[in-house]
């Protein structure tokens, strides 16, 4: 009698652990899914042909390799770092060892309606720095800016709240952006245009236009290439190296391999 109530005791633990192990799947699916994440963190890097910052070599027309990092949170707020290989400074003087530069900045983007149609808009504060040693003046410049846009064109205003990039008493300079990013919708393609101009305080002859046209391809796994046809109409008297004589301000033909992850 014992062996038997033995027996039929391990014979009902057994059928009630079975029961409850065939159930847990079930339980799990039946959980809600977690909430997702207000914070996103991305992080990219480039191979560039040439490092164009509006329109002006800053690599005296050769290659760069650039990345950068970016935290966004779902309320619009974010911040960033990008970071590119220049060779400008040691070009005007050969003592001196800059040779990265460094952006640090911050803002707030979202978008609002007006009559039903939807706009974006992105404020915020810009620091280009520069690791290295070397005398004044030094190129440390602080921009604030402010954009508004619609579907793929985007409206943007920079202003310098210091000395634009070393020149002299050029505080209070500015830089107006025009640019669109159209899905051309086949072979994964996104058209590219751009228009500014670079406005130096106390310096016309450092003031100038510069516009861009290009194509992006996406490439999947966070691949992306770019091709553009990049011009100035900037003074040679300004913007020519130190370095070879270099015009740094011409039209080139100029690709990017970008990856993001």
């Amino acid at each position: 009698m014992t062996d038997l109530r033995q027996t039929a005791a391990t014979l009902l633990a057994c059928s009630a652990s079975s029961i409850f192990l065939a159930a847990m799947p079930a339980m799990a699916q039946s959980q809600p899914d977690a909430a997702p994440s207000p914070h996103t963190f991305t992080a990219n890097v480039s191979l560039v042909s040439d490092y164009r910052y509006r329109g002006i070599s800053q690599t005296n027309l050769r290659p760069a390799i650039q990345g950068g990092f970016d935290y966004a949170h779902e309320s619009g707020f974010y911040l960033g770092n990008w970071n590119s290989g220049i060779s400008w400074l040691e070009d005007a003087n050969p003592a001196v060892s800059a040779a990265v530069e460094m952006d640090f900045y911050g803002g707030f983007k979202n978008t609002f309606k007006v009559a039903g149609t939807e706009f974006n808009y992105d404020l915020g504060v810009l620091e280009y720095y520069y690791p290295g040693g070397y005398n004044n003046p030094r190129p440390y410049t602080t921009e604030l800016y402010a954009g508004i846009g619609w579907g793929p064109v985007m409206l943007k205003y920079s202003h310098s709240v210091t000395n634009l990039f070393g020149w002299a008493d050029s505080k209070n300079s500015y830089y107006v952006d025009l640019s669109a990013n159209v899905p051309l919708n086949f072979w994964d393609l996104t058209l590219n245009a751009h228009v500014g101009y670079q406005g130096v305080k106390h310096n016309s002859d450092a003031s100038y236009t510069d516009w861009k046209i290009g194509l992006t391809k996406d490439l999947g796994k966070g691949f992306a290439l770019a091709i553009a046809y990049v011009d100035t109409n900037a003074k040679e008297v300004a913007y020519t190296s130190a370095n070879r004589g270099r015009y740094l301000g011409k039209a080139a033909a100029w690709a990017s391999l970008t990856k993001t992850f």
